[in-house]
């Protein structure tokens, strides 16, 4: 390889897309396991990589020279190749400053904690140091000398002003999860999450349900990249790159959303959509269909409503942890909290506001088979539509003046 990232699970991984926004090099991304680590560093057959999880100290017995600040961290995620000679550096110190400053995050004079231990806790107690925090706490789930555990840290550091969390808890493909119940810290003024698969993690979005300035790691992963594209071209990049690369990542990366009541064109709006963007179509009825091998119908009369809500959910919460997907619901998605969680991680949520006398009943829907049922449902639903999108789309009878409408609202 010429440039590329190693690391031990990358199949998650956005650092292709994002290197090559930013220059027309060939990136690689390659997993290496730990017993081949030692050959790969020692043969020293790249040009320039990043080093990611669970590298990023093990990397460093190998390198000629190192960073100061990468040194002073003890962690490298930027090695470069000079005539056979590595050097090593720490372009994650600057995208998480970055990223914390842009969210309006301030950190000094305040009580900071830290969650994890690893190369990027590393480097978040040096950024937390160079933004003036007040205290610097760090939590793992085993107490060691100058590491505190969860339950220390909610009993002792209730007031902590601010959050970074640097474990892969809650990360793809296991989401959904916090490393700690924000709740239990009420001085709470902002949480940061170097997670970036999900684009909002757990913890990102119960701080913002609570109005708590939160961000998650995919601008620091953009913002790192340029700074590591610089050590390895020499060049020197405008800062407008690393917003600009980060609002294409970001939009590509976002699942479009489509709620609405049966019958409100989700599956018709929802194939132009995914026909005009590149983009997989998944109807979350479809996927029910395909993984119990019963219609709707049949699930809802053997199982009942109950039953069929649960099955909804499990799909549900398996669509949503993936990227880049044009999502139609059935009607009645909206009405779990849990399913509009796992949408929400990866997706903004658009409402198909259909008339009521526009909305026509069919056989194939168990709780909008007839005029009489889709006003019950419309007059049970309609808040709890418009409560849980985060934009309402008055539909057209043109499916693709509709479509152009998302996408619009979407760029």
């Amino acid at each position: 390889m010429t440039y590329g990232c190693i690391g031990e699970h990358l199949s998650h991984s956005f650092s292709k897309e994002i290197h090559n926004r930013i220059e027309t090099y060939e990136y690689t991304i390659r997993e290496v396991p730990k017993e081949e680590l030692d050959a790969f560093m020692t043969a020293r057959e790249f040009t320039a990589i990043n080093v990611t999880i669970p590298y990023k100290q093990d990397v460093i017995p190998y390198l000629h020279e190192i960073s100061d600040i990468a040194r002073s961290i003890g962690a490298v995620n930027t090695i470069v190749n000079r005539d056979g000679k590595l050097y090593g550096y720490n372009t994650d110190f600057f995208g998480m400053k970055s990223c914390i400053t842009r969210a309006g995050i301030s950190l000094a004079g305040k009580k900071v904690l830290i969650l994890g231990t690893g190369g990027t806790s590393r480097t978040a107690r040096a950024v937390a140091e160079a933004m003036d925090a007040g205290e610097i706490i760090v939590v793992s789930r085993t107490e060691k000398p100058g590491v505190i555990t969860y339950e220390q840290a909610s009993r002792q550091h209730w007031d902590a002003g601010v959050i970074l969390n640097t474990t892969p808890v809650g990360m793809y493909p296991n989401p959904g999860v916090s490393p700690v119940d924000i709740n239990c810290f009420p001085n709470l003024s902002g949480v940061f999450d170097a997670i970036y698969n999900p684009l909002a993690s757990r913890l990102i979005m119960d701080a913002r349900e609570k109005g708590i300035p939160a961000e998650g790691g995919l601008y620091m992963l953009v913002a790192q990249a340029v700074f590591a594209a610089e050590k390895f071209t020499g060049k020197t990049y405008e800062p407008e790159i690393i917003e600009e690369t980060y609002r294409e990542i970001f939009l590509s990366k976002q699942n479009i959303v489509l709620t609405g009541m049966p019958a409100s064109g989700k599956t018709t709006v929802g194939r132009l959509l995914a026909e005009e963007t590149g983009r997989t179509f998944v109807d979350t009825d479809v996927e029910i269909v395909k993984k119990y091998g019963m219609e709707i119908p049949e699930i809802f009369e053997k199982f009942g409503e109950a039953g069929f809500r649960e099955r909804e959910r499990d799909v549900v919460a398996e669509v949503g942890k993936n990227s880049a997907l044009v999502i139609a619901t059935g009607g009645g998605a909206i009405l779990r909290d849990d399913n509009m969680d796992a949408l929400r991680q990866n997706g903004k949520i658009y409402f198909l506001d259909r008339p009521l006398d526009k909305l026509l009943p069919t056989a194939d829907r168990p709780t909008a088979n007839s005029a009489d049922a889709i006003r019950r449902r419309y007059a049970e639903r309609y808040g709890r539509y418009c409560g849980t999108a985060d934009v309402i789309v008055p539909m057209n009878e043109d499916p693709e003046i509709n479509a152009e409408k998302i996408l619009s609202l979407h760029r």
